[in-house]
């Protein structure tokens, strides 16, 4: 008699967080369920983060800042390409999962998986660029040399847009990462799924353990914490929503942490007005050097 067909049950995955280059379970043990918008069919549970997984997140991220901040931005451009080229070999399981996520079709999905490669490659194209254009050798009235070059803030958390979520993840990390800062990215509350297989794709790509770290959640439960951690450098703010907006700049006002927000009809799909050079320069401080002539 022919063998009887085999039947077996999907395994259903368990996304983690994404800390210190590693994929911790949440510390409160919270998970959340995705579900697709189309059916409301179970596609995934995902991590909730609390304050406490953040704290780890921002010491992951400080103990990382000196190594990737004192990188040659040459090498941060490659490194940034490389990830690039991962996305590339890996698209079209990206945009399946962006599709399933969101209320994408398969073709405008496959159209966002090519924006962000897009951006990382401009991205990568800007890190050893970004000085030459806007460090400059200031005249001054004395016998000094006076030069003015840029150097990360520091440590950033971005939150993450709910629309576009993969093409925005990857703008606000590359953003952070070309110009030697290092980050917590704070996913999409509705489709976290696509931005924690970034996060697969960061942990084997050249990026070092800490740069990168990305949190799922509840963006709400997060604000407040990140906003008056006082090893937060900056805030990027991509949210979309002006409730968390007003928490994150009165908790900031207390540090006078720098927060910048993105308009909610910003052009993704614009490189220059999305991840330009202005963009980049919102994530640097200026360092003013003097030295004697001739010295």
């Amino acid at each position: 008699m022919p063998a009887a067909p085999r039947t077996r049950l999907n395994v259903l995955k368990t996304y983690k967080l994404f800390v210190g280059g590693k994929f911790p379970r949440p510390e409160s043990g919270r998970i959340r369920t995705a579900s697709s918008p189309a059916d409301g069919s179970h596609l995934a549970h995902y991590a909730r983060a609390s304050k406490k997984d953040l704290r780890d997140a921002v010491s992951a991220a400080r103990g990382a800042l000196p190594g990737w901040s004192g990188s040659t931005a040459y090498l941060r451009g490659q490194i940034l390409y490389r990830l690039a080229e991962m996305f590339e070999g890996r698209a079209e399981a990206f945009a399946a999962e962006l599709a399933r996520s969101t209320q994408l079709t398969l073709a405008a999905a496959t159209a966002e998986v090519a924006d962000a490669i897009d951006r990382l490659v401009y991205q990568a194209g800007w890190t050893d660029k970004l000085s030459q254009v806007f460090g400059t050798v200031n005249p001054v009235a004395a016998p000094f040399f006076n030069v003015s070059t840029l150097d990360p803030a520091g440590v950033v958390v971005a939150f993450a847009p709910d629309a576009p979520s993969l093409l925005g993840a990857v703008t606000l990390i590359g953003n952070a990462l070309a110009v030697g800062n290092t980050v917590i990215l704070i996913a999409s509350d509705t489709a976290p799924l696509p931005v924690m297989s970034l996060a697969e794709a960061v942990a084997t790509s050249d990026i070092p353990g800490g740069a990168v770290n990305i949190l799922t959640g509840q963006r709400a439960e997060l604000a407040a914490p990140a906003a008056e951690h006082r090893d937060i450098d900056s805030i990027v703010d991509a949210a979309g929503d002006p409730a968390l907006t007003t928490v994150l700049q009165g908790g900031s006002a207390v540090n006078l942490k720098r927060v910048t927000v993105y308009p909610r009809d910003l052009a993704w799909t614009d490189h220059d007005k999305s991840a330009g050079p202005y963009r980049l320069l919102e994530l640097t401080e200026t360092r003013t050097t003097w030295h004697p002539v001739g010295v």
